[in-house]
């Protein structure tokens, strides 16, 4: 077999490929067989919908293993609703029926965080202004109802809607809403909420906290987010 010489490539490209040749010798030669053991099957408990950002990976921050997440990325991890004919999505759509479906995952994480740039785009498509790219805009309508939210007047007693200036602001209060919708979206697929119903997979929302680290977790009765208290 003629080998590919790595010493082309430069920069980033040459590490990542230098660390992928260490992956393999730390983790198949000799009589490692954990990975050579996934080679034909894989069985992870847990479904975990993030963004695509760079700066959260769900497995190096939960600390997992190879085959314990089935993962989907998208730019604001977001989950479009159950709909056949309209094909926004379908890649989501498609990959989060297989992990239901075909690995019988038993538990659903919406990954939110931080300084999504995601959800500040969905923020500025709702002002109107939607950004220049192909295919980003029409995505990013899947948060728009996150980007009207309301809060009680203490004057009157009414609810009042949030000004869209002020949760430019305070963007994490539609990363963690955004969450809260998809999960919403995720009970519109027939086959997730016939196994939510019968208790065999179970929903759940994060967001993670970019400058200090914190998690916050749905509460499972209230749907609330909460801090996760450390050791």
């Amino acid at each position: 077999m003629c080998e590919f010489n790595k010493s082309i490539f430069d920069g980033k490209i040459s590490k990542m490929i230098e660390s992928a040749l260490d992956f393999r010798k730390d983790e198949y030669e000799g009589s490692k067989d954990y990975m050579a053991g996934l080679a034909d099957h894989q069985h992870p408990e847990v479904l975990m919908i993030g963004c695509s950002d760079s700066r959260v990976d769900p497995a190096l921050i939960c600390g997992s293993k190879p085959g314990d997440i089935f993962t989907i990325r998208n730019v604001a991890n977001l989950v479009p609703p159950y709909d056949t004919a309209n094909d926004l999505g379908h890649g989501v759509r498609a990959a989060i029926e297989y992990g239901v479906k075909a690995l019988n995952v038993s538990n659903i994480v919406v990954f939110g965080h931080a300084h999504c740039g995601g959800i500040k785009a969905a923020i500025d498509t709702a002002a109107g202004n939607a950004p220049e790219f192909d295919f980003i805009g029409p995505w990013l309508t899947i948060a728009e109802n996150a980007c009207r939210q309301e809060v009680i007047d203490p004057a009157t007693g009414a609810l009042k809607s949030i000004p869209i200036e002020q949760l430019k602001i305070y963007s994490y209060l539609v990363e963690r809403q955004s969450v809260l919708h998809s999960i919403e979206n995720l009970k519109t697929y027939p086959w997730i909420k016939e196994r939510v119903d019968a208790g065999s997979l179970n929903l759940h929302g994060w967001w993670f906290d970019l400058e200090s680290g914190d998690l916050w977790v749905t509460n499972p009765k209230t749907g609330q987010f909460l801090p996760v208290e450390g050791h």
